[in-house]
């Protein structure tokens, strides 16, 4: 069989399994030839975390909406829970396009059986995340099923926003010679996930980065309107969503790899729990992809920023046919950062 060659999708006797909801290759294909081909229109092909649309009635005025299911196991872990988690993950969404984020409506699917008390401490964690955001909770649906037939509780936001005049951010514009940066240290949200799942105890607690990164954005977009690319790698890590980038706008990149931010807790963690901090996922960290001559401009306000102090230029995309990220590693030599194949952290955002 060819290197690289992806069997298509057995429609007839085929089953879901937990790699098609982890955020890489099978994840691209289940949404590919499944969804993408059924609900085919000009909004769904740009293929971004949010639809890009104008609005009929105010010429040359855009907006933006993203939705986001959230099914985080456990519901509460150092630095957030399900509740905040659900705010920031939307609003994010919103804000990669360039846009601020100005509604949020939320629904949740509640097991029978499951504490009031637990119920409270979500939704007072959302409010205040919305509050602290300035993005309100302005309508919702609750369902209830079955003991037995949910997990505690699900949560759906979407959100709505405004992109600023002259500013076009997606995932197609990356360009060789781009800079690529990244918003600081990569891997700690899953890595908080796994470690409360597992019991293990670090001198240094790690804790979720879930933040609202409009703010961030906002400024980025002050010092450098012509942001290219923006993209928070959430479900299948850095890797995987630098790998999306690189197909979407058909370029390669070519990464640092003593560049890239990472706290040694995580790192230790990840080394014990067999796993690789590019494919963790974050809930509090962005990319940004602009040009060479604007990188230091971006970067310098980016570090301004407290959710960006630790801010990095990781490499540079270049072009490439095949669209491969590639990586020099910290002992001289390259390697290729695939795709995030199977499952490797299930149930963290």
């Amino acid at each position: 069989m060819k290197k690289g060659y992806v069997r298509p999708l057995d429609l007839k006797h085929g089953r879901v399994d937990m790699s098609h909801g982890a955020g890489g290759r099978a994840m691209a294909q289940l949404i590919e030839e499944l969804f993408l081909k059924a609900f085919d229109n000009e909004w769904l092909r740009q293929q971004n975390d949010q639809a890009n649309f104008a609005i009929a009635t105010v010429p040359g005025s855009r907006m933006v909406m993203a939705t986001d299911s959230h099914v985080v196991s456990p519901l509460f872990f150092p630095g957030g829970d399900i509740g905040c988690l659900s705010v920031h993950g939307t609003i994010n969404d919103v804000a990669m396009a360039g846009a601020k984020p100005l509604y949020l409506a939320a629904s949740f699917i509640i097991e029978e059986g499951f504490a009031l008390g637990e119920l409270a401490r979500i939704v007072d964690s959302m409010a205040r995340a919305a509050r602290e955001a300035g993005v309100p909770i302005v309508t919702g649906d609750t369902k209830v099923v079955e003991q037995g037939k949910g997990d505690g509780v699900f949560i759906t936001t979407t959100g709505i926003g405004v992109v600023p005049p002259g500013v076009n951010v997606s995932g197609d514009r990356a360009r060789p010679g781009d800079a690529i940066l990244v918003s600081g240290f990569v891997g700690d949200h899953g890595t908080a996930i796994m470690s409360k799942r597992e019991s293990l105890a670090f001198d240094t607690e790690i804790v979720s980065d879930t933040a609202a990164l409009h703010g961030l954005v906002a400024s980025m977009v002050d010092a450098v309107p012509d942001i290219h690319v923006l993209r928070d790698p959430t479900r299948g890590g850095l890797a995987t969503t630098l790998n999306e980038i690189a197909r979407q706008a058909g370029v390669g990149m070519m990464l640092e790899e003593a560049a890239i931010p990472v706290q040694p807790q995580v790192n230790a963690a990840c080394e014990f729990l067999g796993l690789d901090p590019l494919y963790v996922a974050n809930e509090g960290k962005l990319v940004a992809i602009c040009a060479t001559e604007h990188a230091d401009l971006l970067l310098a306000a980016m570090r301004a920023h407290p959710l960006g102090t630790y801010a990095a230029r990781i490499g540079e995309v270049h072009a490439d046919t095949h669209h491969f990220v590639q990586m020099k590693t910290a002992f001289g030599g390259k390697r290729i950062v695939d795709w995030l194949s199977g499952e490797q952290l299930p149930r963290i955002c």
